[in-house]
């Protein structure tokens, strides 16, 4: 289990799909959250079951 960070730039077409198929590369996902929006992008916050080590997402400056 660990923390995980991304953006993801959201396309046309359902959001859930988009945010399954963000995550999926990443392990299962226990939770997750938009934590930010900004124009097309999304900040998720999420928690996966996975061995790989955590990725970061930083605000834009």
């Amino acid at each position: 289990m660990r923390p995980l960070t991304l953006r993801v730039r959201r396309q046309p077409g359902p959001l859930l799909a988009q945010i399954r198929v963000a995550l999926a590369p990443h392990g299962e996902p226990l939770r997750w959250a938009i934590t930010a929006v900004q124009g097309e992008e999304l900040c998720l916050e999420a928690v996966v079951l996975s061995s790989a080590p955590p990725t970061g997402c930083k605000p834009p400056p």
